[in-house]
């Protein structure tokens, strides 16, 4: 499609728009000067009011969107992110021009590392998007720390093939559109008067049909985007970052979940530096192969019926599609890390958690990696345990204030903590043989569970009392001193156990927690702390 038919297009979905509105304000006009001129009457005044006042909404509503489509052509404040200049990151820039360069295009007057595992463009548009602004480019850290410089040159040039394609300056025009359209449709179904679900039906309508007429246009710009990034960076680079994109989202998912946010419960943060920065670490830690398998599994998001890009999948289809790579060219054969990219990314990534966390941040806990580890494993221990010992010892002090011929289901009276019983005092109750008598009876179940009875009801609680008793384990091993903290980037974080407790302690604590309890193992192992 040519730039003229693009332009044309574009201006008549805009047309369209500011028609569509000012024709149903026009007609709201006439409709409230016929009822308050030539239609009114003392009867009916409160109907014709009630009209009178859902029109003025309904035009509220309809130049709320109009102002929406004006703004959204327009470059917004960035937040979360941090500028780099040419002078801070010379060779990151170097790649950013020398893709701009091989495109055709001017590169960006802005350049902004942020904290997601993405790349995009943006323009400060005029005169309906069809004459350049001022350029910004958003790159994520995680994509310098995850990608390749030939894996990142085809994630820039498929950026700039866009520049090339003129989807900044023409998609402002679709987005701007899309945006004013959506959030009338939106403040539409917010609720109001019947005229104004009336009014919004006719904006949903124009909804479908302006993303159904762009939607193959923003596609097909996709793959053209492609098309550029594999004549500049390569054919096996641009399906490759393809490739590694998913890996990198998932992975930085996991760690965000894992590792950033270890500390939330304990109002801890990982160091200076290191809420963005441990990513690094994780995948350093992690080979591809294991990289890989924190997506293997995962089903890709469904995407919108309306959505621009295509699948991956036929994304890199036609890209491998393509004639093989020549001589590699200037740089094009190296598979250095992008991050070799940054000058000083251990600053970078610190001025970017600056950026990113809120106000409260400042108050809270740094720790080391390994004190995090270490607090959490207690903490996640201390959780685990708790409801065992609370039934424990609600199940000692019924059993000491009732005969032995009553009932074992005591009142819940409330323990505190220091009457909570140890580990030995926990097993020195199942070998009394009050686990299935009165123990599990009190461990805090749904109401469709506290129906079960006999073994189905054993089966039920047995996990949440092996749980319970392996985090006392952990307690008494780290008080020890034998227990340490493991980070585990590879997999896992938590507590590091002596070998003969790693190969010995889940069998046990089964024994412990079978139909007959059997302490003789687990006190047979804890006798050698």
């Amino acid at each position: 499609m040519t730039f003229r038919l693009r332009a044309f297009r574009a201006l008549v979905l805009l047309g369209g728009f500011y028609l569509l509105g000012v024709g149903l304000l026009a007609g709201m006009a006439v409709l409230d000067w016929l009822l308050l001129t030539r239609l009114f009457t003392a009867g009916a005044a409160w109907f014709e009011g009630t009209v009178v006042m859902a029109t003025l909404l309904a035009a509220v509503t309809i130049l709320r969107g109009m102002a929406a489509f004006l703004r959204a052509g327009r470059l917004r404040p960035v937040r979360g992110s941090v500028a780099v200049t040419p002078e801070d990151q010379p060779e990151l820039w170097e790649q950013v021009r020398a893709a701009a360069e091989a495109t055709g295009e001017r590169p960006p007057d802005e350049l902004y590392l942020d904290a997601d595992v993405n790349a995009g463009v943006a323009e400060h548009s005029r005169l309906l998007g069809l004459v350049a602004g001022r350029r910004r480019m958003v790159l994520g850290l995680p994509l310098l720390a995850g990608l390749t410089v030939p894996q990142l040159r085809a994630v820039l040039a498929h950026e700039f093939g866009h520049y090339g394609n003129l989807d900044t300056r023409l998609g402002s025009v679709t987005m701007r559109g899309r945006e004013a359209v959506l959030h009338t449709v939106d403040a539409f179904g917010e609720g109001g008067t019947r005229l104004q679900y009336v009014i919004g039906s006719v904006y949903v309508g124009y909804a479908r049909m302006f993303l159904r007429s762009s939607q193959s246009v923003a596609r097909h710009q996709e793959l053209a985007a492609d098309q550029v990034s594999a004549r500049h960076a390569g054919r096996d680079a641009t399906a490759s970052a393809l490739r590694a994109l998913p890996v990198l989202n998932a992975a930085h998912s996991h760690y965000v979940e894992t590792y950033a946010g270890m500390g939330r419960a304990l109002g801890a943060l990982p160091a200076a530096g290191e809420v963005h920065g441990g990513f690094l670490r994780m995948l350093d830690a992690r080979p591809g192969e294991r990289l890989a398998a924190l997506s293997a599994g995962q089903r890709p998001p469904r995407p919108h019926r309306y959505d621009s890009h295509p699948p991956t999948a036929e994304r890199v289809a036609l890209i491998e599609a393509l004639p093989a790579d020549e001589a590699a060219g200037p740089g094009r054969g190296e598979e250095a890390a992008a991050r070799t990219l940054l000058r000083d990314p251990d600053r970078v990534f610190a001025e970017l958690e600056a950026h990113t966390l809120p106000p409260e941040a400042a108050t809270l806990r740094r720790m080391s990696w390994d004190d995090l580890v270490m607090a959490r494993a207690l903490a996640d221990a201390e959780g685990w345990s708790r409801p065992l010992r609370l039934a424990v010892a609600r199940a000692l002090r019924a059993e000491g204030d009732t005969p032995a011929s009553a009932p074992r289901r005591g009142p819940a009276e409330e323990v505190g903590d220091a009457e909570l019983p140890g580990l030995e005092e926990v097993l020195d109750a199942f070998d009394r043989g009050l686990l299935w008598m009165a123990v599990a009876d009190r461990i805090p179940k749904s109401e469709r569970a506290s129906r079960l009875v006999g073994e189905s009801a054993r089966n039920f609680v047995r996990p949440k009392v092996f749980d319970a008793v392996a985090g006392l384990v952990h307690l008494r091993l780290a008080a020890a001193g034998v227990a340490t903290a493991d980070i585990a980037w590879s997999g896992r974080p938590g507590l590091a156990l002596p070998e003969e407790w790693e190969k010995g302690m889940d069998d046990a604590i089964d024994s412990a927690v079978a139909d007959a309890p059997d302490t003789t193992a687990l006190r047979a192992l804890l006798a050698r702390v």
